[in-house]
């Protein structure tokens, strides 16, 4: 979909349809208060009868407004203005476009960005509408036979700021809106295709595809006996139950000096988890697809980041393997030595992100990081705690946390911090290797973040547990592209000011 910004009166916008606000109770908006003036008093009518009182969820189609160019105006209910909040602006601009979506009209005017969020200015309010606009009209339709079920749809969005003051924040905001609902998009159509065609290799054409795009980002993909070379055996063992040959790929995207230390951003990139031997139960084994969640975060924050330029060094690093039940499969009770020469017991072989993600947390430190985030569909555990609202955040270093935090509620990606003290790590004891991948039922998101942790000490790390983020499953199943808007914005955040 295509967005612009403009100011203007909204009596004098040629247009399918103007969205404009209205308050409770029955209190419009400065822009639905000039719809009203130049319409003889329209929608002060239409609040008269009740049609329309301003609650949250409210929404009202006019048609042929008098005084107006456009041929429909929508009222949003925005609930009171004092509890005006980030999250409920979200909701009412979601509300907006899904309204505007059963019009037919393909392009719209909104003055959304008008209402008064507090502490929040016409940057954040146009950016924020413009990533809700998008994931609303988002599709995914790669598979169907039928492209589109509607004879129109929504193909472009007009933002509104109150002046031509604004107008430079919206411009900005526009860019960087533009860039991360790219990035977004691009991890949901990864992580919503089939993994008989999302495998290993496809994520690698993926991020050499970004490469041609990009002159910023290199790429390397290495297989499996470059990864046997380097000792990268816990890996591997997730591998060996799967014909899909695995790949560890590492996208570099260079806007800084060449002697800037990198922000590394490592992404788990099972294309589909089965279990392995210790096999999940058949029930919604189909979302398994979506464990590659976190890889395709990775390809979609460095999608985005090239795309504005950010004068960052960043360096993704994407372990990618299927987990699969087959005769040279890894069984319980197996023992690898990992590239940092620690060897692990695998107690559960379901328990294979922290296999794979441990690996490349060695590999990285070879690019002597500024910073470490990995990103991981990890553990059900954290589903458990935080459900589907937050994602489980913990790290070895609170500054590094305090800044992700800070990012996730800049961009309305919510993260939520755990403890990673050293009390739970006695749980991961072995008897038999330095560490067993599992520690039992209890507090399993932070011994999973425990179990990296232990790979982790030469860096400033930070772990990212996105299994109740990443995707929805029931009626609506699929990706979130979560949490790419959080990345983002932390590396947004670390700019230069200037």
């Amino acid at each position: 979909m295509e967005f612009s910004i403009k100011s203007g009166n909204p009596e004098k916008q040629r247009s399918a349809c103007v969205i404009v606000g209205v308050l409770e109770p029955r209190k419009l908006t400065p822009m639905a208060k000039a719809i009203d003036g130049s319409s003889r008093k329209t929608l002060s009518k239409v609040m008269r009868r009740g049609d329309i009182n301003g609650k949250t969820g409210d929404a009202l189609i006019l048609h042929n407004v008098p005084g107006m160019l456009a041929d429909r105006v929508i009222l949003i209910g925005c609930g009171r203005e004092r509890d005006l909040t980030d999250r409920q602006y979200r909701t009412i601009v979601d509300n907006s476009i899904r309204c505007l979506r059963q019009t037919g009209a393909a392009e719209a005017t909104t003055y959304l960005p008008e209402l008064n969020v507090k502490g929040r200015d016409c940057y954040w309010k146009v950016r924020q509408a413009l990533e809700v606009a998008s994931n609303a009209t988002y599709e995914f339709r790669e598979f169907k036979s039928k492209k589109h079920t509607r004879d129109r749809v929504l193909r472009r969005l007009t933002l509104m700021v109150p002046s031509r003051r604004d107008l430079r924040a919206g411009e900005r905001a526009l860019a960087d809106g533009r860039a991360i609902a790219n990035g977004i998009r691009l991890a949901r159509d990864l992580a919503n295709r089939p993994a008989n065609v999302c495998t290993p290799s496809h994520l690698a054409a993926q991020a050499q595809e970004l490469a041609r795009a990009h002159k910023s980002i290199k790429v390397r993909v290495m297989d499996r006996a470059a990864m046997h070379k380097l000792g990268m055996n816990s890996l591997l063992s997730v591998a060996r139950g799967s014909h899909e040959p695995p790949k560890l790929i590492t996208l570099e995207y260079r806007g800084a000096k060449r002697k800037t230390r990198p922000i590394v951003l490592v992404g788990k990139g099972i294309t589909f988890d089965s279990g392995g031997i210790s096999i999940k139960p058949a029930q919604a084994m189909d979302e398994m697809k979506f464990d590659m969640c976190g890889a395709a975060s990775v390809l979609g924050a460095v999608s985005a980041i090239a795309e504005l330029g950010l004068p960052l060094h960043v360096i993704g690093i994407i372990p990618s393997t299927e987990n699969m039940p087959g005769g040279g499969a890894t069984k319980p009770g197996d023992i690898f030595t990992s590239m940092s020469g620690q060897t692990v017991e695998v107690l559960n072989t379901d328990a294979e992100g922290r296999l794979i993600l441990c690996d490349a947390l060695t590999y990285s430190e070879r690019f002597h990081p500024a910073a470490v985030v990995d990103i991981a569909t990890l553990t059900g555990a954290c589903v458990v705690a935080l459900g589907n609202h937050a994602t489980g955040l913990l790290s070895n270093h609170n500054a590094l946390a305090r800044d992700l935090l800070n990012a996730g509620d800049t961009s309305g990606d919510r993260a939520w911090q755990l403890p990673l003290w050293d009390e739970y790590q006695k749980q991961l004891d072995s008897p038999f290797a330095d560490i067993a991948n599992i520690g039992g039922r209890e507090a399993g998101t932070i011994t999973a973040a425990c179990f990296l942790s232990r790979f982790a000490k030469k860096f400033h790390w930070a772990h990212l547990d996105i299994a109740g983020t990443a995707w929805t499953g029931g009626k609506y199943k699929g990706a979130t592209g979560r949490p790419v808007p959080l990345l983002v914005q932390y590396l947004l955040d670390r700019c230069p000011a200037g």
